[in-house]
């Protein structure tokens, strides 16, 4: 199944501004009309509404579990940020020097210490010396390496978008059609390395299979350790899929400083550095935590739910680096926003309120608003009133911007109230090719995709904008897989309530199997999307694009991953309680400055 081919029909041509297709686009969560029996009910009974409503909804969601924890909080180490910015500076000189020194060493050496930075969170850091020292080893000749720095040169070089052949492995296929592998080491590597596969790359699919029943199969015997911990790390998401960032305090104190496998002064910089980016997203986080207790919400709309905190780690999972603060803040407003918007849909309006409250964000007016709730006219103020607050952090130069994020925003509540219709009539998309042409767009990844581009600077152009908002098939297999993995976690919660119908439902229906089948089948277009999407990472067509853009796009997709992995992690926002507490509010590292 190649989900991009038969889907981008789905794409209509754009006109001049922004290409615009059927279906829209939305913020979809899980729990998507969990409510529409108080919803009926309200509409068959006018005298039921405002506050009485309010009064019924307000237990749907759980309350958030931070409460003002992140609001003006004071970190004891801001006041030597002076002096951990000049010795972070020193470090970096060094390890700078060892990067470029590197290539006297083993190509082992070189490869581990390459990808030691990126599980660190460094390599943002020394992006030039590392594409410099990535340059000379896509062209070494890798006849005499073993299994394991095959597979670490291939997965690198692939991570970074170079096309380098599957055939590097052939050589270690034996008479049984397996791998000869020297440990569980070689065995990881070549498991997470067959993970940038693209179609028809038969070899790497070998790969996958052998190296994952071989692993399953081991780790009940291994003693606990970094090894065995990454293996079942990988076996649940493999390393390329992966958040780094959620991650990178586990490496630091784990992985590398109790084995020993990287320099001193490596890992002295990540302690320094992740203390100083700690910093720093606190203070973005208080920001955010403001605009969110300014806007009133939480006494307004007691329906909607405290996320912010969660949102805004989502967003570090997208771009944690310092220098895209502002956009790290205009995406985390509008993932909140959203969440508004989705919960008035999910869980108060009736359905005529839902098309009233879609024509006035169509109109990005709310003189049309005089028919419905106190609580929804507030809130399509607050929705303006924060795009406007987002426009006012543009330079004049960048305010072009706006209409297409404008224009994302009212297609999501353009699709939420097309949900509601869907689940009104009942209707089950009668194949997964005919639910994809819909729901990939109802996931909200075309507008997120958008939207993080918005605070990025100068390095996203108009082109950029255009090129995003017209859907492109890298998009496209971000959305898909959205909707794959939503509908994988959430299936059996869902049947527990009225809800719109899963691409599980549609496949059951197509072809009259059971659901253990249908799930498997759906888990099998995922990984062909996976495909899709590694198959536009390295398209050269896209190289007209910066890397950092496509970047964003990836990083997207990963982490859809996480938080649709093992029970929809933002959803259960209970999942998420110690990865927040380890990147924001865990102690820093203890080091000398």
């Amino acid at each position: 199944m190649r989900t991009c081919n038969y889907i981008s029909a789905a794409v209509a041509s754009p006109p001049p501004l922004i290409r615009q297709w059927p279906g829209g686009i939305s913020w979809r969560r899980p729990s998507r009309l969990q409510c529409s029996a108080t919803r009926t009910r309200h509409e068959d009974d006018p005298d039921n509404k405002g506050d009485n409503r309010l009064k019924q909804n307000t237990g749907i969601f759980h309350p958030s579990i931070w409460g003002d924890t992140f609001l003006g909080y004071s970190n004891p180490a801001a006041s030597s940020q002076q002096q951990m910015t000049e010795r972070e500076d020193k470090l970096k000189e060094e390890v700078a020097e060892m990067i470029a020194s590197s290539s006297t060493t083993t190509a082992a050496s070189r490869l581990q210490l390459i990808d030691g930075l990126e599980s660190l969170c460094l390599d943002h850091l020394f992006e030039e010396e590392i594409s410099a020292a990535l340059a000379q080893i896509e062209a070494a000749d890798v006849c005499g390496y073993d299994l394991g720095t095959v597979a670490l040169w291939f997965c690198l070089l692939r991570k970074h978008r170079y096309t380098v052949s599957p055939d590097v492995f052939v050589r270690f296929k034996d008479e049984e059609g397996g791998f000869v592998v020297d440990g569980p080491k070689d065995l990881l590597n070549l498991y997470n390395a067959s993970h940038m596969r693209t179609h028809e790359e038969v070899i790497l699919e070998e790969a996958v299979l052998f190296s994952q029943t071989r692993l399953e199969r081991m780790i009940p015997y291994m003693e606990e350790s970094s090894l065995a911990r990454e293996i079942k790390s990988s076996l649940e998401i493999p390393l390329p899929r992966r958040v780094r960032i959620y991650e990178s305090k586990y490496y630091i104190s784990c992985a590398y400083e109790k084995d020993a496998t990287l320099h001193e002064t490596v890992l002295q910089l990540a302690k320094l550095n992740s203390n100083i980016m700690q910093l720093h997203h606190r203070q973005e986080l208080d920001i955010i935590t403001r605009w969110w207790k300014d806007i009133d919400i939480e006494s307004r709309l007691p329906f909607a739910r405290d996320r912010i905190v969660e949102c805004y780690l989502w967003i570090l999972g997208v771009y944690y680096e310092p220098c895209y603060s502002r956009a790290q803040i205009i995406l985390t407003m509008n993932i909140a926003i959203a969440t508004i918007v989705d919960d008035i849909f999910d869980s108060y309006a009736t359905p005529q309120e839902c098309g009233l409250f879609t024509k006035c964000m169509e109109s990005w007016d709310s003189k049309g608003a005089r028919d419905l709730p106190e609580c929804m006219k507030f809130a399509l103020e607050k929705i303006f009133n924060s795009y406007e607050t987002i426009e006012n952090m543009l330079r004049q130069e960048e305010k072009y911007r706006m209409p297409y994020l404008r224009y994302f925003a009212k297609d999501s509540a353009r699709s939420l109230n097309k949900e509601v219709k869907m689940l009104q009539e009942g209707y089950i998309p009668k194949s997964v090719e005919e639910h994809l042409k819909v729901s990939m767009m109802t996931g909200g990844c075309p507008f997120l995709s958008c939207a993080s581009l918005v605070g990025m600077h100068d390095i996203a152009t108009e082109e950029c904008f255009d090129w995003v908002s017209s859907v492109p098939k890298m998009v496209q297999a971000l959305s898909v897989i959205l909707r794959l993995v939503d509908d994988l976690e959430s299936y059996e919660r869902e049947q527990l309530i009225p809800h719109v119908a899963s691409t599980i439902d549609s496949y059951m229906k197509e072809h009259n199997v059971s659901i253990e089948v249908a799930r498997g089948q759906i888990h099998v277009f995922k990984e062909e999307s996976w495909k899709d999407f590694n198959s536009e990472w390295l398209n050269t067509d896209n190289n007209a694009y910066p890397k950092q853009i496509l970047e964003r796009i990836f990083n997207l997709t990963r982490t859809m991953e996480f938080m649709y992995n093992q029970g929809e992690n933002f959803t259960n926002c209970h999942n998420l309680k110690d990865t927040v507490h380890s990147l924001l509010l865990g102690e820093p590292f203890a080091i000398p400055i």
